[in-house]
């Protein structure tokens, strides 16, 4: 498994991101191709998410403050200052309410591609994971505009982000057991092909 990190820029958001594009190729080849699950029984109540991660700070706030420079909280941890820039679209936003906390790659996408037979305990754990690159401090719109789509329905409108973006979401996929689509499989190889060698 690649080891996931948040790497810190001066001019940018903390960025997930993983070391290495020639791994991600190797874990894409790795996950299985096969069709969507049905989304019978499927409900976003069966990933608890934005659970308690201490000191009073719930997972979406942990986030916000981890993506942001001069991040200010109040006593309750909501940010009340700080700036940040959307690696999707590459906005800049200053107010933390004008994001929104995106799971790379979507919990309908994951109950699609085998979270459906998963307990919710382990639904809970993908929907708040802060150690694999799951979870990222977007713009509203770049997020309501991916939805659940996977990379063959949608990317980034920043395409200096694709190749970072393809491979956060192969390590969560192989971090998770989940497996792709053909067309899927397909956008991430075309993804992948933007790193640099």
């Amino acid at each position: 498994m690649i080891a996931a990190f948040v790497a810190k820029d001066v001019a940018g958001p903390a960025t997930p991101t993983a070391n290495g594009s020639s791994t991600a190729q190797v874990q894409l080849a790795e996950l299985p191709i096969g069709a969507w699950h049905p989304m019978a029984g499927y409900s976003r109540d069966r990933f608890k998410h934005w659970v308690t991660q201490g000191n009073g700070c719930d997972t979406r706030e942990v986030v916000i403050e981890r993506d942001g420079k001069d991040v200010r909280k109040d006593a309750s941890c909501r940010a009340t200052s700080g700036k940040w820039v959307s690696p999707y679209d590459n906005k800049q936003v200053s107010k933390a309410g004008d994001l929104d906390i995106d799971h790379m790659v979507p919990l309908a996408d994951a109950w699609r591609t085998g979270a459906d037979k998963w307990t919710d305990e382990r639904r809970s754990q993908f929907a708040n994971d802060l150690t694999a690159p799951q979870l990222l401090a977007v713009s509203a719109a770049s997020n309501r505009g991916k939805g659940d789509q996977d990379p063959a329905s949608w990317k980034p409108s920043n395409q200096a982000f694709w190749c970072t973006y393809a491979t956060n979401w192969v390590i969560v996929k192989h971090t998770y057991q989940l497996f792709v689509t053909q067309a899927e499989h397909d956008a991430l190889v075309s993804m992948l092909a933007t790193c640099p060698s």
